[in-house]
């Protein structure tokens, strides 16, 4: 008889756990995904377009590039540094939001295109070297202790997180639909991104 937890769903659950503890924190990508989805614009769209960067991130760094990275000082900074710099850019910009008397009229208006919907969620994604860190680094570095065979299940299971945590957020923001129709909740929400931001930034700074 089969075991049922083989090796390749151990594999597989691990990966959904690491993915889990790291993707959950909300980061760049995150606060754009769940202000898009609570505007209900261009959400279906920017939530399968951070799968897919999630996805080839996550294989990148699986099948060697996290290890490589993690073995160069040079690379570590660059991330260390750049992460910090633009993660404390967003937060600023979340900050000026947050005490901007016309926070909810701002919020409204959103992205005007699904170009720039995805242009935008391009940028927060693969100029944010945080991002990079979590999937291909951190990820990348946990799967590519496993054998050839299993790295797959580890990627796999990894990304299915992503995946199940992203339409997450589109699904769940309707039900926060109509606190955010107060002005208020705007200026909240775009504060404790502020604060989330720079706490991670200068995490990066510190360690």
């Amino acid at each position: 008889m089969t075991p049922i937890l083989t090796l390749e769903w151990l594999a597989w659950g691990k990966g959904l756990m690491t993915s889990a503890g790291l993707i959950m924190a909300i980061g760049a990508q995150n606060a754009f995904l769940l202000t898009q989805s609570l505007k209900r614009q261009f959400h279906w769209p920017i939530a399968l377009l951070c799968i897919l960067f999630d996805a080839v991130l996550i294989t990148a760094g699986v099948a060697g590039l996290g290890v490589l990275i993690n073995q160069s000082p040079l690379l570590l900074e660059i991330a260390r540094w750049g992460g910090a710099l633009f993660l404390a850019w967003f937060g600023y910009r979340a900050a000026r939001r947050a005490l901007d008397s016309n926070a909810l009229t701002a919020a409204d208006n959103g992205v005007a295109t699904l170009r720039t919907a995805l242009l935008t969620t391009a940028a927060v994604t693969l100029l944010n070297p945080h991002a990079w860190i979590d999937t291909v680094v951190l990820i990348g570095s946990i799967g590519g202790q496993y054998e050839a065979e299993l790295r797959l299940w580890f990627a796999v299971g990894a990304i299915t997180f992503s995946a199940i945590w992203f339409l997450s957020l589109c699904i769940g923001a309707r039900w926060l639909e109509p606190l955010f129709r107060r002005p208020i909740a705007w200026r909240v929400l775009d504060g404790l991104i502020c604060v989330m931001m720079w706490t991670i930034a200068i995490s990066l700074i510190r360690h």
